[in-house]
């Protein structure tokens, strides 16, 4: 007979927390020691969208470089994180769903990079275009390099986590903890808070709001759609 598995206290969660969060740690240092010295090489491609930057403070420059180095060591440490994320969900979860962990976990990493591509590539360009298009002859935009590196950080990051929301919605009606049913139900609610959270993570005009809210909306209705095969299956 199989041995019941001990029950985990509050407390065994949180010192395993702990942990995971302390070795990722590491691993995120040793990234950041690592892009560090690969900054001077990414800033040309990442400034390509607006041809050159300028900075206003002595301190400036170096405070964008230290950005971007923080970014893209996060970047790089990526498989690593999620790979801490579903270390740490794996004890909670009984032996029956951690099965499902060896297909969402890779798929987490896939959809976080297809999220920051396509912020890169296709958001921050429609958002740029729009933005500096209020340019003229006496108003001439002059782009600091360290509110550039954060406008573009906060689209690439914003874009990597939301578009795990599909893949959010279809693990948590394959554990039980959602329906499609519950999904549709709410459906006014869940786009009521995607509004809120474009507005918070985006910069404060309407259109980069949007740019983020109506693929979010679409994520979400992917998510419900996936989440009715997830579910028949499942039955």
């Amino acid at each position: 007979m199989k041995p019941a598995r001990k029950q985990a206290t509050f407390f065994d969660h949180l010192d395993e927390l702990r942990v995971c969060v302390i070795r990722y740690l590491f691993v995120y240092a040793a990234c950041c020691f690592f892009t560090y010295h690969l900054t001077g090489s990414i800033l040309p491609f990442i400034i390509k969208p607006v041809g050159t930057v300028v900075f206003n403070a002595p301190g400036e420059a170096f405070s964008a470089y230290m950005i971007l180095t923080l970014l893209s060591a996060f970047i790089i440490a990526l498989p690593y994180f999620f790979y801490q994320i579903w270390a740490f969900a794996w004890e909670a979860l009984t032996d029956k769903e951690r099965k499902y962990i060896v297909f969402f976990g890779p798929l987490s990493l896939v959809f976080f990079i297809a999220g920051v591509l396509f912020a890169f590539f296709v958001i921050v360009p429609i958002a740029l275009k729009f933005l500096l298009s209020f340019s003229s002859d006496y108003v001439v935009p002059m782009i600091s390099i360290k509110n550039y590196i954060s406008f573009v950080g906060s689209f690439v990051l914003a874009f990597g986590v939301v578009f795990e929301l599909p893949l959010v919605l279809v693990f948590l009606v394959k554990i039980g903890i959602a329906t499609p049913a519950f999904l549709r139900q709410y459906r006014r609610h869940a786009i009521m808070a995607i509004l809120i959270v474009s507005a918070i993570l985006t910069p404060p005009d309407v259109i980069s709001q949007l740019l983020m809210a109506m693929p979010l909306v679409v994520l979400y209705e992917l998510g419900v759609i996936f989440s009715v095969l997830a579910y028949r299956k499942k039955i």
